[in-house]
C-alpha cells in the first residue's frame, strides 16, 4: 500500500525532523461550527461524563454544568449535545514486540474506524524508531481499514518521538473556522526505548495541543512485568498524558479484551459534549490556565476534559 505523504514531505521520518505545515483534517468542513468575532478568544471543551459505575451519562443540559477558569465561574457562549465532527489519528506501535498482536489489533482497530461518522475523518500512523503516516486524514473507511492491516512490526519503540511529531503537526492544524474534535487513539505494548524527547516536553505541548489521546496500553499480565520500574513509568506517564489532555487510560490484561476497549473509547467519542466560553480574564499573558467543570447538582457524577491552556499572548 502506498503511504500519503500529505502530513510530512516524506511518509518515513525520524521523529525530530522539522516539519512541514500541510493542512491536516481540513478537506472536510463540519456541518455545524460556531463563529465568533474576530479577534474573540473562545475556550471549547469536550466533555465526557460518566456516573459512579463509570457508565457514560448522556442527556445532560446546559444547565447540569459549571465552567471554572482558575477557580472563577465562566459563562457558557455554547452548548451542544451532539459533538463536534471528529479528527483522530490511530497512532499504533509497530516494534518488534508487537509481531504477535498486530493481528488483533489491525481488527479491533478496523471496528473502531467502522464506527466513525460520515463527517468524521481519521489518519492510520505506525511507529517503531520511526513514525510513518500510512493513510492521511479521510473519510474514507475502506482506505483507513486498509491502512491498519498494512502494519507490520520491526525495530524498537520511540513512543515518546512519535507522539511530539504528531501532536505538534494537530497542533498547528487547528482551525477556528472549521472547529474538529481532535483525538489520537495510541496502542503500544511496551516502554519507550529510543525516544531523544522526554516525558516532560511531551506532556509541556499536550497541554498546548489542544488533542485528546486515549492510551491503550497492552504492558503485560503478569504482575512481575506491571511491578518492573521501566513499566510503572511508562503507566505514569500514560495515565498523566491522558488525564491532562481529556482523554483515559486503557491497560487491558490480554489481547482478548481489546475489542471492547476500543468499543469503550468510539462510545465515548460519539457521547461527549461540546461547551464553549469566552474567558472572563481578557489578559493575553501566555500563561497558563486551570479549568474545572462541575455538575453541582449531580455531584456524583464524573466530568472528564482537558485540564487547562495557555492563553494566547497579545
Amino acid at each position: 500500500m502506498a503511504c500519503r505523504p500529505s502530513l510530512f514531505h516524506k511518509c518515513a521520518v525520524a521523529a525530530l525532523v522539522s516539519l512541514p505545515v500541510v493542512g491536516l483534517g481540513q478537506t472536510l468542513a463540519p456541518r455545524h461550527a460556531v463563529t465568533f468575532q474576530a479577534g474573540v478568544e473562545v475556550i471549547r471543551l469536550s466533555l465526557s461524563v460518566t456516573d459512579s459505575e463509570d457508565r457514560l451519562v448522556t442527556g445532560l443540559a446546559a444547565d447540569d454544568f459549571a465552567v471554572f477558569e482558575d477557580g472563577v465561574r465562566q459563562n457558557l457562549a455554547f452548548f451542544a449535545r451532539e459533538p463536534a465532527p471528529l479528527s483522530v489519528s490511530l497512532l499504533i506501535d509497530c516494534s518488534s514486540s508487537m509481531e504477535d498482536k498486530l493481528k488483533v489489533a489491525q481488527a479491533a482497530g478496523s471496528r473502531f474506524v467502522a464506527a466513525l461518522r460520515p463527517e468524521d475523518v481519521g489518519l492510520v500512523a505506525q511507529f517503531n524508531q520511526r513514525l510513518t503516516v500510512l493513510e492521511d486524514f479521510t473519510a474514507d473507511q475502506a482506505a483507513l481499514q486498509a491502512a491498519l492491516r498494512s502494519t507490520q512490526a520491526s525495530g524498537s519503540t520511540a513512543l515518546h518521538n512519535a507522539l511530539y511529531v504528531i501532536l505538534r503537526e494537530l497542533r498547528r492544524q487547528g482551525s477556528a473556522e472549521a472547529p474538529r474534535r481532535r483525538a489520537i487513539v495510541l496502542l503500544s505494548d511496551g516502554e519507550d526505548t529510543t525516544s531523544l524527547v522526554d516525558e516532560d516536553r511531551v506532556l509541556e505541548l499536550a497541554r498546548k495541543a489542544d488533542v485528546a489521546v486515549y492510551a491503550i496500553a497492552l504492558l503485560g499480565a503478569a504482575k512481575q512485568d506491571r511491578e518492573r520500574l521501566a513499566s510503572r513509568e511508562a503507566t505514569h506517564f500514560l495515565r498523566v498524558l491522558a488525564r491532562e489532555s481529556g482523554g483515559e487510560a486503557y491497560f487491558p490484561s490480554s489481547l482478548s479484551q481489546l475489542n471492547s476497549v476500543y468499543e469503550r473509547v468510539a462510545g465515548e467519542l460519539r457521547n461527549q459534549y461540546m461547551v464553549g466560553y469566552v474567558p472572563r480574564n481578557d489578559q493575553r499573558d501566555g500563561r497558563f490556565r486551570r479549568i474545572e467543570v462541575r455538575t453541582p447538582a449531580r455531584a456524583h457524577l464524573q466530568v472528564r476534559h482537558r485540564l487547562g491552556y495557555y492563553s494566547s499572548r497579545g
